[in-house]
């Protein structure tokens, strides 16, 4: 059998089986937030077939009718059994990633050679060639992480290696060793540098990023009590796991819990967490999202499961932040102001997006704390909000545009109403542990890529963290590379990296007392009064 791609110009030949697999298999992009479970509705592709095309249940569920009549299918669905043609609906573009932000003063060892500084995040990879001598950044890339294909979020990529054991293993380290190739090829290309002239590779990541990266067991790490296999630094060979770089040594930060990894471990050192005399808090806001508090002379982190919404993932039109995608919304009684990436038209909602639109609901009185949209009919008929919201059935919908429909949903909101209690109950459980008050907080520091793109207002406004500290935020951009930049110039702050790897305590969220309490409260939206 044939599979012709129409938009990539692919013709495969298979024995059939499962589109999204064969496509997979042919490294050809295509979103699939929930590992092909037929659930996210991200998969859609448009099949070609001189013969009647199949519809399967989740078809019927997440495609609309009109779709359907056009062979709009889910790929994670679909069974190959005769020659069909194929487009995919999205393109893979690269993103964009602060290399750098924040950057403390501190001394660089000076050697010769070059270097390369990575951080592995679930959702992104950054890569950057330095100069060992000069600290000089040369050249940097990145790429959205091509793990994606196996899940959006760890635990869903842990289970995919628990299911499929020892192979899955190395399916997702040739994967992520290949991609991070890829941008090291790049970047030395784009300089006229050779693989042999760089010395040493320094890899911040998360802990489950690490362990797949150099093919270890990440099993232990998916059920309680989620223990790593290893805590420490590694340091190799870089071309030991297959990295094109044949007289670099790799060295990958420690980790702290399985939770909490080389990035804030890298991030904690940047901010200078270990020498604080202050109280501040640190959020890495992702996927996941990690918070570290700095009191005391003490450092004690947690993590929480954010997952992908903040990221503009599990939304009902969410997407990444690339042009068309929804980046600010502004509600008044002129109507609804979308800021879009590229000043194109808009074909989605990307993470800044959904916050700031959250946040303007609540502002305007269309959602209330509970995060329930507020009935139209409910509304007096010369409110400007009553023609904001439609009914999609029984459903309250908010309409941002119309051609292609962008729509929030109650479901859309509900993701960001977790996601934002996950991330507030870790700071009232870590300032609790610590005996300090909201107020007490000197300063919040905001870290990440993703992050750096929240507005204050969006990030106080929707009630990510407690009341009254807007004014306190400041952003360090992405610290995880530059606590890779820094330890790949300076054999000290790798030395002093490890130490805070050590002091750092962990809190294990779901075991402390009242938790489940505590989260509930806290995924209650604030209260603006109407």
């Amino acid at each position: 059998m044939i599979i012709r791609v129409k938009n990539t110009g692919h013709q495969i030949e298979t024995e059939g089986g499962n589109l999204l697999d064969i496509l997979f298999d042919q490294e050809i992009f295509i979103d699939n937030p929930c590992n092909g479970r037929g659930t996210c509705g991200k998969c859609k592709v448009k099949v070609e077939s001189t013969g009647v095309i199949p519809i399967s249940d989740a078809d019927r569920k997440l495609i609309k009718d009109e779709e359907l009549d056009e062979g709009i299918r889910l790929a994670c669905t679909f069974d190959v059994t005769e020659d069909i043609t194929v487009s995919t609906l999205q393109d893979e573009k690269e993103i964009e990633v602060l290399t750098k932000g924040f950057v403390p003063e501190f001394d660089i060892d000076g050697k010769e050679g070059y270097g390369i500084a990575v951080d592995i995040g679930t959702t992104t990879i950054a890569l950057a060639l330095v100069d060992r001598k000069s600290g000089e950044e040369i050249a940097a890339a990145s790429m959205v992480n091509p793990q994606k294909k196996f899940g959006l979020d760890v635990l869903t990529r842990i289970t995919y290696e628990i299911e499929e054991g020892e192979k899955g293993i190395r399916e997702i380290q040739k994967t992520t060793v290949k991609g991070i190739n890829a941008l090291i090829d790049r970047v030395l290309k784009g300089v006229h540098i050779k693989g042999d002239e760089v010395k040493t590779i320094v890899v911040a990541a998360n802990c489950t990023m690490t362990h797949t990266l150099l093919g270890a067991n990440t099993a232990s790490m998916g059920k309680f009590p989620f223990e790593p296999a290893f805590r420490d630094a590694q340091e190799l060979p870089a071309k030991e796991i297959g990295l094109n770089l044949p007289m670099a040594t790799l060295h990958c930060s420690p980790q702290v819990s399985a939770f909490i990894g080389g990035d804030i471990v890298a991030g904690a050192y940047v901010a200078g967490l270990h020498k604080e005399e202050r109280n501040v808090l640190f959020i890495d806001i992702g996927t996941n999202g990690e918070l570290v508090l700095a009191s005391g002379g003490k450092m004690i982190s947690c993590s929480c499961a954010a997952g992908p919404a903040l990221e503009g993932m599990n939304i009902s039109h969410g997407m990444r932040a690339a042009e068309g995608a929804i980046e600010d919304v502004k509600i008044s009684k002129e109507g609804i102001e979308l800021e879009v990436i590229g000043d194109k038209v808009p074909i989605g909602l990307c993470g800044s997006g959904i916050l700031a639109v959250t946040k303007e609901v609540l502002r305007t009185g269309l959602v209330k704390k509970s995060g329930v949209f507020v009935k139209p009919d409910q509304l007096s008929k010369d409110d400007y909000r009553r023609n904001l919201l439609r009914m999609d059935g029984k459903k309250r919908i908010l309409v941002l545009a119309e051609d292609p429909e962008v729509l929030v949903t109650q479901g859309d909101l509900r993701q960001v109403q977790l996601a934002k209690g996950a991330i507030l109950s870790g700071v009232i459980t870590l300032l609790k542990k610590a005996g300090l008050k909201a107020e007490d907080l000197d300063e919040v520091l905001i870290a990440g890529q993703f992050g750096s793109h929240l507005s204050p207002e969006s990030i106080a406004g929707t009630g990510i963290i407690p009341d009254g500290l807007e004014d306190r935020i400041r952003y360090m951009g992405n610290s995880s590379i530059t606590g890779a930049y820094m330890a790949l110039l300076s054999d000290k702050s790798m030395r002093e990296m490890d130490e805070v790897a050590k002091e750092m305590e962990y809190l294990e969220l779901a075991t402390t007392k009242d938790y489940e309490a505590v989260f509930r409260d806290a995924c209650i939206f604030p209260d603006y009064g109407h």
